[in-house]
C-alpha cells in the first residue's frame, strides 16, 4: 500500500519563482507560481508525521493484536464455525491481524528510513494491501448474509454446501487485487543536498495512480453493496414489526444486524476520508497542483492514513460491546485462564 508514496514534501529553493513537486521520486511534475512560501514552512507541515505516526501506529498493533487473537480464540472455543456469520466474522479478524503485520515495518520507516530491503518493501506492500483488500470483499459478504437471512429467509444460504468454497474465492480476489502492490513496490532513494533518504515506494506514476484507483474502486463497491444491503434490511425490519410470525426471527437477529451494521459504518468512518484523499491527490488539474493545496491535502492524508489504519484493531472492540454472548464467552475463557494459572501455582 506504499503509505509513505503521497507525504513527501516539494524542496523549494529560496530563489526561484517555480518549482518543482518531487513526490518521493514518482515524477510527478507540477508548475506553480512561488509566492510567500518557504522551505521551512512546508517541511513543518510533516514534522508531526515523524513523532505521531509510530506512537500512534505502537498503539494500534497491540490492541490489534491482543483483540483480533481474543476474537479468534473465542469464535473457536465457544462459538460454531458451521454459522456462515461467524466465519465471515473469523475471517475479517484474519484480515485485520494481516493489515496489523506491516504497521511496524511502516513506523520504523519513519524514523530511520526503509532499511529492510526490497523483498520486504514488497512483501509489506503486499500484506498492508491484501488486508485492506480482505476487509472490504469480507464485510460485503457479511452484510450480504445478513440481507439474504432477513430479507430472504427461506433462502438456501446457509445450508449450501458450496458456500464452504466462498472465503477461499474471497482471498484469491483479495490477494489478486494486492499482487500489483508486490510487483511494482521497491525501495527508492531520495538524494538532497544534505542528506539521502531511502523509501519503499511505487516505481511509477502509472503503477502508483492504479493502485489508488483500485483502493478507491474496492471501497465505493462496498459502500453501495452494504448500503443497499442494510436499507433493505431496515426496510423489512419495519414490515416484519407486529407480525407475531417473525417475532423470534427478530429477537434472534437482532444483535447480529446491529455488529454488521457497527461494522460497517465503523469502516466507513475510518477508511472514507483516506480515500477521498488519495484520491484528489490523484488528481492532475487545478487548484490541486499548486503548492498551497498540496500541503494542505498533505496535512489531510497524514491525518486520515492514521485514521483508517487505526480501524484494524476496533473490529474486537465492536463485536464484544455488541454480542453479549461474546462478553460470555470472554469472561469464561478469563475464568480458564485464572484457573490454569492457580493451578500452576498450587502444584508448585
Amino acid at each position: 500500500m506504499c503509505p509513505l508514496a503521497l507525504i513527501t514534501a516539494p524542496v523549494l529553493s529560496e530563489n526561484t519563482t517555480e518549482a518543482r513537486l518531487d513526490l518521493d521520486l514518482y515524477k510527478y511534475e507540477y508548475e506553480f507560481e512561488y509566492t510567500e512560501l518557504s522551505e521551512a514552512c512546508i517541511s513543518a507541515s510533516l514534522a508531526e508525521a515523524f513523532v505521531a505516526a509510530p506512537v500512534v501506529f505502537a498503539v494500534v498493533v497491540v490492541l490489534s493484536l491482543l483483540g483480533n487473537t481474543l476474537v479468534l480464540v473465542i469464535l473457536g472455543l465457544y462459538e460454531t464455525l458451521k454459522s456462515t456469520a461467524n466465519i465471515f466474522i473469523l475471517n475479517l479478524a484474519v484480515s485485520d491481524l494481516i493489515f496489523t503485520l506491516g504497521l511496524p515495518f511502516w513506523s520504523s520507516s519513519y524514523v530511520w528510513g526503509w532499511t529492510f530491503g526490497e523483498v520486504m518493501c514488497k512483501g509489506m506492500n503486499f500484506v498492508s494491501s491484501a488486508g485492506f483488500y480482505s476487509s472490504t470483499v469480507f464485510l460485503m459478504l457479511l452484510t450480504i448474509q445478513h440481507y439474504i437471512a432477513v430479507v430472504h429467509p427461506q433462502s438456501q444460504w446457509n445450508r449450501m454446501k458450496p458456500l464452504a468454497v466462498i472465503p477461499i474465492f474471497a482471498w484469491v480476489v483479495s490477494f489478486t487485487a494486492a499482487s500489483p502492490d508486490f510487483l511494482h513496490c521497491e525501495v527508492v532513494a531520495s538524494i538532497s543536498e544534505n542528506s539521502t533518504e531511502v523509501y519503499c515506494a511505487h516505481n511509477s506514476v502509472e503503477a502508483l495512480l492504479a493502485g489508488t484507483y483500485r483502493k478507491n474502486l474496492f471501497f465505493v463497491v462496498t459502500f453501495l453493496i452494504v448500503g443497499f444491503c442494510c436499507v433493505r434490511i431496515l426496510q423489512a425490519n419495519r414490515r416484519f414489526r407486529g407480525n407475531d410470525d417473525h417475532t423470534d426471527l427478530r429477537g434472534t437477529q437482532k444483535e447480529t444486524k446491529s455488529l454488521v451494521f457497527c461494522i460497517a459504518l465503523v469502516f466507513f468512518v475510518f477508511w472514507a476520508p483516506y480515500n477521498i484523499v488519495i484520491f484528489l491527490q490523484s488528481l492532475h488539474i487545478e487548484p490541486f497542483t499548486t503548492c498551497e493545496v498540496f500541503i494542505q491535502l498533505d496535512s489531510a492524508f497524514f491525518v486520515c492514513r492514521l485514521l483508517a489504519y487505526s480501524h484494524c484493531c476496533l473490529n474486537p472492540v465492536i463485536y464484544v460491546l455488541v454480542v453479549k454472548t461474546s462478553r460470555n464467552h470472554l469472561r469464561a475463557f478469563q475464568r480458564k485462564i485464572f484457573q490454569q494459572q492457580d493451578d500452576a501455582d498450587y502444584e508448585f
